[in-house]
């Protein structure tokens, strides 16, 4: 132990006097908080669309009010014609394109119905999908209220009504930035646990402290214990300050579910992870081939997570890469304690898949570090 310790100590001493490394560890990821949940939403608003008008009544104009106070649209101009909205289009100035037809109002009055037309740039598919959705949907609501004008009150048969009232569970407002800082910070704390870990050791391979270390009798066990402790404690550091100091300040998210059950859980990721930079750090000789192999893994772990998309609508292939990723168990379970509430039960398989990635990793390190280096 008292090897140990003074281990931790020389680690601590040289993460605090370099100057480049500090902000690294605590004010990039507070920043990229800060900053990912309020640009990382995925609710489509401010759709450009352009209209063409032939008809100019009063329906005509309120089916444009409606589109336009729905907060889902932006108007991208009114045109003349249909071609010169598609040149709109080509520009990029346009979504999507309603053409209302002349006569629109008479027929609708006299005839019962009419057909609009509507055309949908779809370079962007979620765009393009839920935009059209967005606006089928207003006009089937305009729709519904001109048919409630038209027909008189004694028309309708008094009747049983089914009445529907949603309830929505955890996030009651559907506030996307809910969803999203949970993600982002397993992200964040993973790069860290990572990256820097292994840059440290490759460090001292290149100036050449780590030859020191290998002729004195500390055992291998206790140099990868040095190495992992700091940077553990800094990863518990730095995840508090993003939940409780970002997360429930700034954004307003408590954690519903256990603190220690939280807590517990991220201690063995931390240490899953650490044992994956270490790992990293044996096999590299450079600090450019270090961020190399950690970049290649991080995008992987990044975008086989479920950050950005769902794991159920990932193909077969791709839903066994994830399900063979660490971070993909550890934004489960943060969205699962912090948004749901759940307790141990609900998460023992996390914490069974995390601790046999604790092991594996960190004893793989072990067995691959060889002080004859």
């Amino acid at each position: 132990m008292r090897t140990i310790k003074f281990l931790i100590q020389k680690e601590f001493l040289q993460i605090f006097r370099n100057k480049g490394l500090l902000p690294l560890l605590f004010v990039a990821p507070l920043i990229q908080l800060l900053v990912l949940p309020l640009a990382a939403d995925y609710e489509v608003k401010n759709i450009s669309i352009s209209v063409v008008d032939h008809d100019h009544s009063v329906y005509s104009r309120s089916l444009i009010s409606t589109i336009s106070a729905s907060g889902y649209f932006k108007n991208g101009g009114y045109s003349s014609s249909y071609k010169k909205s598609i040149s709109q289009m080509e520009k990029d100035k346009a979504d999507i394109i309603l053409e209302i037809p002349v006569d629109f109002e008479k027929n609708l009055i006299r005839e019962g119905g009419e057909k609009l037309f509507v055309a949908v740039n779809a370079i962007n598919g979620v765009k393009a999908g839920l935009g059209g959705a967005y606006l089928a949907r207003i006009i089937n609501q305009f729709n519904e209220e001109i048919r409630m004008k038209w027909i008189s009150p004694s028309r309708f048969n008094p009747g049983p009504v089914i009445e529907i009232v949603s309830s929505t569970w955890f996030n009651p407002y559907m506030n996307y930035k809910y969803f999203m800082v949970p993600g982002i910070l397993a992200v964040l704390v993973t790069m860290i646990s990572s990256y820097v870990c292994a840059l440290n050791i490759v460090k001292e391979k290149e100036i050449g402290t780590i030859e020191q270390i290998n002729v004195t009798p500390i055992k291998k066990i206790h140099f990868i214990l040095g190495k992992l402790i700091p940077f553990l404690i800094i990863g518990l550091v730095v995840f508090s300050i993003g939940l409780f100091a970002v997360g429930r300040f700034v954004y307003g998210i408590s954690p519903l579910g256990s603190i220690a059950l939280l807590y517990a859980f991220l201690f063995i990721y931390l240490i899953a992870l650490l044992g994956f930079g270490l790992l990293i750090s044996t096999y590299s000789d450079t600090q450019q081939q270090a961020m190399s192999i950690a970049f290649f893994f991080m995008m992987l772990f990044m975008l086989m997570s479920g950050l950005f998309t769902p794991i159920e609508s990932m193909p077969q292939w791709a839903r066994i890469i994830a399900q063979s990723n660490p971070v993909t168990y550890f934004i489960q379970v943060l969205r699962m304690i912090i948004l749901k509430g759940s307790n141990f039960n609900d998460i023992k398989i996390h914490f069974l898949v995390i601790t046999i990635f604790a092991i594996g990793l960190n004893g793989w390190a072990v067995f691959n570090y060889k002080k004859t280096n």
